[in-house]
C-alpha cells in the first residue's frame, strides 16, 4: 500500500487557477435547486478537477446500510447496468462515511479495508476519498479513482475545497426538496377541501332530488319531471365547479357574478332544492368589487358549507346569511334556529370535514372562524377575514 499522509503543498502558480476552477464549478451548481441534478453536476466537477478516470458521489440512506444516491462519472450506461445495483456501504466506501479525514492511496486493492469487486466492475488502483461534512456530520463522500501518476496533496486540497462547498449546496437542495414535498402535501390538503366544498353539497342535494322524484313519479309525473329538471341543473353546477377546480379558477358563480350575487344565487338554488328559506343580507359587499379573489372564494365557501350543514343537520326550514365589508375585513355570519350541537364534542371534527375545511380556509388568510352552538339552541357560524386589498 502506498498511502500518503495528508500535507498542504507549497503555493504554486497553478493553485490559483485550480481554485478558480473550483469556484466556477460551485457557482455553476449553486443556482440549481433539485437534489439529483446537483449531485450530477458535483460529481462531474470533481471528476474534471483532478483528472480522475472515474468518480462517484455517494449519499448514505437513513439507515446507514446503503446509499440513497450513488452518482458516477466516467462510466457508460452499459457499464453501470452490467455492474448491477447500488453498492452497499462497506469497505472503503463506508470508511469515507465514518471518518471526516480524506484518504489517498496508490493501490486501493492493497488497503486492508478493501473487500471485493463486482464481476463487471473496472479494476481500479489509485484512490482519493473525501468526505462531505456539514456542521460536523458526514453527509456524503467523493470517491475518485485511476488518475495517471496517482493523486497528490494538491488534488486532495482541491477536492476538499469542493467538498466543503458541496456539502452546503447539497443541504440547500435537500431543504428545497423537503419544502417541495411539504408544498405537495399542502396542495393535496387544499384540493381535498376544494373537492369537498365544491362537490359534496351538490351531490347531496342531487341525491335528495332524485329520491324525491322517484317517490312521486307514479302519483305526480309533472312534479317528478320538474324535480328531474332541477336535478339536471345541479349536475351542470357540479360539473362547472369541477372544471373550475381543475383549471384553478374561482367558483363559476363568483367569476361571473361577484361575491354578493353568487351568495344570493346559491341561497336561492339551495332553498328551491330543499325547501329552505334563506334570508340574505350583503351590506357593503353589494357594491364592493375590490376584494381579493382568494378572500371572495373563502367567504363563498364558508357560506356554502354552513348552509350545507343547515340542510343536513339542523332540522329547520329557515336560515340567514349576512356578508359585510367593514374596515379592513370581510365578515360572514350564517345562522339557523335548528337542533344545534356541541362543537367541542370529540367526534364532530372527524365526522364533519366541513368544519375543519372552513377553519383551515379562513386561517390560511389570517382570519378567524367561530362556531357557536349547543343542543337545542341553533347554530351560528361566524368568519372574519382581512379583505386583502
Amino acid at each position: 500500500m502506498a498511502a500518503h499522509v495528508h500535507g498542504r503543498p507549497g503555493v504554486e502558480a497553478s493553485a490559483s487557477a485550480a481554485l478558480q476552477a473550483v469556484s466556477e464549478a460551485v457557482l455553476g451548481i449553486a443556482g440549481e435547486l433539485a437534489l439529483e441534478p446537483v449531485l450530477q453536476r458535483l460529481v462531474h466537477a470533481a471528476h474534471h478537477l483532478v483528472g480522475a478516470r472515474y468518480a462517484a458521489l455517494g449519499i448514505p440512506d437513513e439507515e446507514g446500510t446503503g446509499f440513497a444516491h450513488f452518482i458516477t462519472a466516467g462510466m457508460s450506461d452499459e457499464l453501470i447496468e452490467a455492474i448491477g445495483p447500488l453498492p452497499r456501504t462497506h469497505g472503503l466506501l463506508a470508511a469515507m462515511l465514518t471518518d471526516p479525514a480524506p484518504y489517498r492511496t496508490d493501490d486501493i486493492g492493497a488497503d486492508p479495508r478493501f473487500e471485493w469487486w463486482p464481476a463487471a466492475h473496472p479494476r481500479m488502483r489509485s484512490f482519493l476519498g473525501v468526505p462531505l461534512v456539514f456542521k460536523g456530520d458526514i453527509v456524503g463522500a467523493f470517491y475518485l479513482t485511476d488518475k495517471d501518476g496517482g493523486f497528490g496533496p494538491a488534488d486532495e486540497d482541491l477536492v476538499q475545497v469542493l467538498a466543503a462547498h458541496a456539502a452546503v449546496v447539497i443541504e440547500h437542495a435537500r431543504l428545497y426538496e423537503a419544502s417541495r414535498q411539504l408544498s405537495i402535501t399542502e396542495e393535496r390538503s387544499r384540493l381535498a377541501r376544494e373537492l369537498h366544498d365544491a362537490l359534496t353539497q351538490r351531490l347531496f342535494s342531487l341525491n335528495l332530488m332524485l329520491e324525491a322524484a322517484a317517490s312521486t313519479v307514479d302519483a305526480d309525473p309533472e312534479s317528478a319531471r320538474a324535480m328531474l329538471g332541477r336535478a339536471g341543473e345541479l349536475v351542470d353546477a357540479a360539473l362547472a365547479e369541477l372544471r373550475a377546480l381543475i383549471f384553478e379558477l374561482r367558483p363559476p358563480a363568483l367569476e361571473a357574478d361577484g361575491l354578493a350575487a353568487a351568495v344570493r344565487k346559491h341561497a336561492e338554488v339551495l332553498g328551491r332544492a330543499h325547501g329552505l328559506a334563506v334570508a340574505v343580507s350583503v351590506p357593503g359587499a353589494e357594491e364592493d368589487a375590490s376584494l381579493a379573489p382568494e378572500v371572495e372564494r373563502a367567504i363563498y365557501r364558508v357560506v356554502q358549507e354552513a348552509l350545507h350543514n343547515v340542510v343536513r343537520h339542523a332540522g329547520t326550514a329557515s336560515a340567514s346569511v349576512a356578508v359585510e365589508v367593514d374596515g379592513d375585513a370581510v365578515s360572514v355570519t350564517v345562522r339557523d334556529e335548528g337542533v344545534g350541537f356541541d362543537p367541542a364534542a370529540r367526534a364532530i371534527a372527524s365526522r364533519r370535514l366541513g368544519l375543519v375545511s372552513m377553519r383551515e380556509r379562513v386561517a390560511a388568510l389570517g382570519g378567524e372562524l367561530d362556531v357557536l352552538s349547543s343542543p337545542g339552541t341553533g347554530t351560528t357560524v361566524r368568519a372574519r377575514v382581512p379583505h386583502g386589498r
